[in-house]
Parts: structure tokens; sequence; C-alpha cells
């Protein structure tokens, strides 16, 4: 089982203890992307997952994969010589303050990816293949390359929408979208980002029904942070309960939840299996901090199986 992923990975810097940028005086170094951190998290579940990038050949370029290596993941990059590292810079913050996340990713390497720079037969190979919304948000070369992967896979063809209004605004990202659909058999998104991009109402079931039927997706996943996720395939609707847990961090609960979903779904298993993995994942990175958490797969074996034992 193989699953491709194909993205930009920023680096992400944090204040500690809800604090600001504008009086923190150290903060925290992280590595955060969509794609990569979802393959991460299918790595850590026993698939043989890979992340293939373009990325500045500079000391922080080279900081985003060591990090990733650190974690046990195959990266696949073609290293630039023009363009930068992308940054965000993410405040965390407790009632009644809001979380702020501020992107700064205009004229990456990544922007600048075309097909000729990624292993295209590495895609055609695979069971999934997996690209983000944020990474067509780059430049429209970038959407055309994500266009094109997808294209190229056999198997699994998904994508996030990871939209996230600092890097383009709703109109455009609906026309980039449009483009991008037709070449997707499974959407993940959050419950609200889904309620933004297709200016829908209603509840999350009904979602997922409308979507997968105006734009033919074979398959829908929609999270919904601690209530859980529902997802949508052959004309049934899958819902899964969130895990309880004492979160402390909810920064890496999307990603994980996707990487496990996709792990599943490339070895073959049923929706319902693949969502309870998926969510057991999410409420595992919840527990520890950052957007890349080190997921134990005996972990998430160990709480699904729990979830069967009192289901019997």
């Amino acid at each position: 089982m193989t699953v491709v992923t194909f993205g930009e990975t920023a680096l992400r810097f944090a204040p500690p203890d809800g604090r600001r940028f504008e009086t923190a005086r150290e903060v925290e170094l992280r590595v955060d992307g969509m794609a990569s951190n979802a393959a991460a998290t299918a790595s850590r579940l026993g698939g043989d997952a890979v992340w293939c990038s373009k990325v500045p050949d500079t000391p922080l370029g080279r900081r985003v994969v060591a990090e990733l290596g650190e974690f046990g993941l195959e990266t696949e990059v073609v290293w630039a010589d023009e363009g930068r590292q992308g940054l965000t810079f993410h405040e965390s913050a407790a009632d009644p303050r809001a979380d702020r996340l501020l992107q700064d990713r205009a004229d990456t390497a990544m922007g600048t990816v075309t097909p000729a720079d990624l292993p295209l037969d590495r895609v055609q190979d695979a069971d999934a293949v997996f690209a983000a919304g944020s990474t067509a948000a780059l430049s429209e070369t970038a959407a055309d390359t994500t266009r094109t992967v997808l294209q190229s896979a056999p198997g699994i063809r998904a994508l996030d929408l990871d939209f996230h209004p600092d890097l383009w605004d709703v109109e455009t990202a609906r026309a980039t979208f449009g483009d991008l659909f037709d070449a997707v058999d499974l959407l993940f998104a959050s419950e609200e980002q889904a309620k933004t991009v297709f200016d829908r109402t209603g509840s999350a079931r009904e979602l997922v029904h409308t979507i997968a039927s105006e734009f033919g997706f074979s398959r829908v996943v929609l999270t919904r942070s601690e209530r859980g996720v529902v997802g949508y395939h052959d004309n049934v609707i899958h819902e899964q309960d969130a895990f309880d847990t004492d979160g402390t961090d909810a920064a890496g609960q999307h990603a994980a939840l996707v990487g496990a979903v996709l792990e599943r779904l490339a070895d073959g298993a049923a929706t319902d299996e693949a969502l309870a993995y998926g969510a057991a994942a999410a409420a595992l990175a919840r527990t520890m901090p950052g957007p890349l958490t080190p997921i134990e797969a005996a972990e998430v074996d160990r709480l699904v199986a729990d979830q069967d034992d009192r289901g019997r």
C-alpha cells in the first residue's frame, strides 16, 4: 500500500503560552504542511508514504526536510535555486481571544513547481495520491501542476480544501477548485471551510451529500474538530464520534485524521473503519503540542479496539 502526497510545507513560528508576537521573546519553530503532515501520519501507521515537493536549497528549506525525516517520513524533493521558503506565524489563544494565523508564502519555490519537477512514476504506482488546496493557491503554475498530479493517479485521488483566506480570496479559490474537482475522487475539508468555499449552510450530513452530488465525488469527508467526522460514500452517510481526550492543542488533528483515513482506504478498509482510525489519530494529536505529532500505531489500534468492544 503506497500513499503519495504533494504540496508545500511551511515553517511555523509560534510564541509559547498564548503570547503575542509583539511581546514574545521566544518562538517555537516547527514544520506545518497539510500534505507532509498527513503523509507522516500515514507512515507512522504502517503505510508506505512519501511526500513530494519543491524546496528552496537554503537553511530554512533544509530545516523543513530534516524535521520531516526525523519523523521517519520518506521525502522526495527537488532543490530549487530560486524562490523562498514559505512561513506561517501562529498565535494560540484561549476564549475570548481567537487563534491567529498569518501566512507569508508569496514567491516561494513551490509556486514554480511543474510536473517535470515531480516523480510522476511514483504517482502512477500509488494506491492513493493526495494534494491540498493551499498548494494550488500559490500560483496558477502550482494549481496546474496539482491538477496534473491528480490526473496521473490511477488509484484514490484525494484533495483537501485547506482554504486560507490569507492566501487567496474565496472567489478565486472556487474558480480554481472548479478546475481541479473533476480530477478528484475523495474530498476532505473541515466543516467550516466547506461552508465557506461552497457557500452552503446546513448540517454536516446535509453538506456531505450535497457536495458529493454536485461535484461527483465518490467520497466526501468533513472533519468537525472535537465533534467527530462525517463521511459520504456510495450514497451512504457515515458518522464517527470524536474520542474523548484531555486535549492540549488542536493544531495537528485535521492532518492526522486525513493521513489515517488515507492509509486505511489505500489498504482497502471500509469507510467506517477508515473514519474510526482517523478520529482516533485526531484524538491522539490533540494530546500533543504542535502541527506534527508523533502518533503511534499501537495507540490508534487500542482506541479503535476499545470502541469496537464497547459497541459489542
